[in-house]
């Protein structure tokens, strides 16, 4: 009899992976971590629903590579949201998953020891320690949604999703989004085009059956309800920014126009920002004046920040990663982030109360 090689030709291994539910018993969820989760995303809803006048801000490092500096950011995060908590919500931004234009490091759910070992079931349980903490320490998490397993593992430590310009024309991941617990921010794409985002919040919206695993990691149809709390997050396209006051009417007639609310969040960095992590605080100073001019449409805004400005590249010797600093998108630091935020805080704190939605 001839045997035929005509399956996984291409594969060279089936590694185990702990299923979810195995995760979630080692580092179960706590009862005070729950609540401010549950508490996290029903600010975010009530900010959509226009029953809450604050903005929310997404902000935090473009990806997390090392806990102990993300932890560190986050403690600084959690006095800053104290402070402005009034008339801004902040969400840390917590991204374990980098998608890649073409080759590098994928995140640290892929590969926690930056060596191209790809310990995935390391990266995963590491990921869920550092939303552990984050979530005892009182900071709510918004994270993008790239592999459509891992909110099996996560998600129940997440308050807020993004779905990136990359991936907001997946029918996989406007499935997931239909099913995911949290608000969530669809991106125009790439080449700026906003049509593509409306779209996904449309298709978010119904109800979806799609092929996924269960908490026991058993194959699975998914069956959803569909999320309502779809939004366009702005972040421009093709080297153009979009957050100005004409592309900003555009995208409120596109949201009219498809009988969506009108909510948008405006992404200070990528080719808003020309990406020049320094221009972030001139996009966000933009966007805040719309807002005290009138705009009834912006609802948030996402920051790439963390304790040292601009990025650096990976080197062989871990122990030379300057600390504090991003491995992938350039951000700006701390400092700067402290000023746009009290910046914003300041010049919106009599204007959004009086916002009609």
């Amino acid at each position: 009899m001839t045997t035929f090689d005509i399956d996984n030709i291409n594969v060279t291994a089936f590694d185990p992976m702990p299923s979810p539910e195995e995760i979630h018993a080692q580092l179960p969820l706590s009862t005070s971590a729950a609540r401010l989760v549950m508490r996290g995303r029903e600010v975010l809803r009530n900010i959509l629903d226009r029953s809450d006048p604050r903005l929310f801000v997404v902000v935090g490092p473009c990806s997390i590579h090392d806990p102990i500096a993300g932890l560190d950011y986050a403690q600084r995060l959690k006095a800053l949201a104290d402070e402005v908590s009034e008339t801004l919500y902040l969400v840390m931004r917590v991204y374990f998953e980098k998608p890649r234009t073409t080759t590098g490091w994928k995140g640290y759910i892929n590969d926690p020891d930056m060596d191209d070992s790809f310990r995935v079931d390391q990266g995963m349980l590491k990921a869920r320690e550092f939303l552990l903490k984050l979530a005892e320490l009182g900071l709510p998490a918004g994270t993008e949604a790239l592999d459509p397993i891992a909110p099996q593992y996560l998600g129940d430590l997440i308050s807020w999703t993004a779905i990136g310009a990359r991936t907001t024309e997946s029918q996989t991941h406007r499935e997931i989004s239909s099913g995911l617990s949290t608000p969530v921010g669809f991106k125009n794409g790439t080449n700026g085009d906003i049509g593509i985002a409306v779209n996904a919040i449309l298709s978010a919206a119904r109800p979806h059956s799609f092929l996924g695993i269960n908490a026991q990691g058993r194959t699975a149809i998914v069956r959803t309800r569909g999320n309502r709390y779809g939004h366009l997050v702005l972040r421009g396209g093709d080297g153009r920014p979009n957050y100005d006051t004409v592309s900003v009417q555009i995208t409120e007639q596109a949201l009219r126009k498809a009988g969506l609310p009108i909510n948008i969040v405006v992404d200070c960095s990528h080719a808003n920002s020309y990406k020049k992590h320094e221009w972030q605080p001139l996009v966000m100073a933009d966007a805040v004046n719309q807002v005290r001019l009138g705009n009834q449409s912006l609802v948030g805004m996402m920051i790439e920040s963390n304790i040292v400005a601009g990025n650096q590249a990976i080197p062989e010797d871990l122990s030379q990663l300057k600390y504090g600093c991003s491995v992938t998108d350039a951000c700006v630091d701390w400092q700067t982030t402290e000023q746009m935020i009290r910046n914003a805080a300041g010049l919106l704190h009599e204007v959004l109360p009086g916002r009609t939605g």
